[in-house]
């Protein structure tokens, strides 16, 4: 794949405002809302109650699905992805069903976006579970991953990356909030549900100063390079690779202050590496949602996998054998990030689309507590 711009990509003075559909009846705080996220390569959900600024997480599922296995080659989703995530889908229609959910935003990503029969697969699981899923747009996928972080953002930032590192695509979103009182910038950012570009307001809000879509993720990037059998050659030329699609990325062009600036990364790979870092045998969201790791100790653990190998990946317990088979195509992205930008820290986020679409769902509801982070 040539390094390109994902279309919609660019200075937001050029867009136009994304927003995301709210629900269509006003809702009770007791009520529960489900977020589902179909990915290229996990399918996940989580059914939550309104508590506060945030929520309760009522029950939860995840799979490993790898629906856009072989999309590279051949353009379309295959038989027997499109069969494993049906399975996975019908459970979750089960657990809507049984915690009588009636809230809900269903979405698939890029996978589904880029496959030849992406609407057919749409229709045939609607046809066969009962369930509606959007195909949403790179901007909406940026816009969930950055409101899902809000809460992690230091009232000490005045510039912010977020980065989303998915299956099929990477969404980088550059926010400045320096004109934004210190005690308002997480809600700043919450308020960009409502779209990266805001109608004028006598109120400080957080200014998206650029955002893109690169349609390489864990999964699409291993498969560009899997034709390359020497570990270390092909983690390097997957992190070259990676860095070239963000040339159009305007801050890409420009040095920023390392002073007030913050990375907040939210994917498998992230809170796969911070784990790693904790030594953690078996995982714990509570150790790793939160944690501030440097750019030294994102390296330790990198030249660690590399040195494993991929039978030493294989079988280490705080990798795990589905996570074994991408974790280098994703630590080749994050090495490429903090290559790039003048920071020696990153923020580690285990949250992401779901939480966003939680969030959207219920702010758009009125169900949440402002300043309450």
């Amino acid at each position: 794949m040539a390094p390109k711009r994902s279309k919609g990509a660019g200075a937001l003075e050029q867009t136009k405002p994304t927003v995301l559909s709210p629900a269509p009846v006003s809702s009770r705080s007791n009520d529960l809302y489900a977020a589902l996220d179909l990915g290229t390569n996990s399918c996940r959900m989580l059914i939550a109650q309104p508590k506060g600024g945030g929520f309760h997480v009522v029950d939860s599922f995840s799979k490993s699905v790898q629906l856009g296995a072989g999309l590279e080659k051949t353009g379309r989703l295959s038989r027997g992805s499109m069969t494993r995530t049906i399975q996975a889908l019908r459970i979750c229609q089960q657990k809507l069903r049984r915690n009588k959910v009636k809230r809900m935003r269903l979405v698939a990503t890029e996978a589904c976006r880029r496959a030849i029969n992406g609407d057919d697969f749409m229709r045939r699981v609607t046809r066969e579970t009962g369930l509606r899923l959007d195909i949403i747009a790179p901007e909406q996928e940026a816009q969930l991953a950055v409101i899902s972080c809000a809460p992690l953002v230091s009232p000490k930032t005045e510039n912010l990356l977020v980065v989303d590192i998915g299956g099929g695509s990477t969404e980088l979103v550059w926010i400045d909030i320096s004109k934004v009182p210190k005690r308002d910038r997480a809600q700043s950012i919450m308020r960009l549900h409502n779209g990266f570009v805001q109608a004028p307001t006598d109120i400080p809000a957080a200014r998206v100063v650029d955002w893109i879509s690169v349609p390489l993720g864990v999964a699409t990037l291993r498969d560009q390079f899997s034709d390359v059998e020497d570990d270390a050659a092909r983690f390097a030329l997957m992190s070259w690779f990676f860095e070239e699609n963000l040339t159009d990325f305007t801050p890409y062009q420009s040095a920023q202050p390392q002073e007030r600036f913050q990375i907040v990364g939210t994917s498998g790979t992230v809170t796969t590496v911070a784990a790693s870092h904790l030594g953690l045998r078996r995982y714990d969201r509570t150790k790793v949602d939160g944690l501030r790791m440097t750019s030294q100790q994102i390296d330790k653990v990198i030249h660690k996998y590399l040195a494993m190998g991929p039978e030493g990946r294989r079988v280490d317990p705080c990798i795990g054998h589905d996570r074994s088979a991408l974790i280098m195509s994703g630590a080749a992205i994050l090495q490429a990030l903090m290559r790039c930008w003048p920071t020696d820290r990153l923020s580690v986020a285990d949250r992401g689309l779901r939480e966003g679409l939680l969030y959207a769902q219920m702010s758009a509801d009125g169900v949440l507590e402002e300043g309450t982070f």
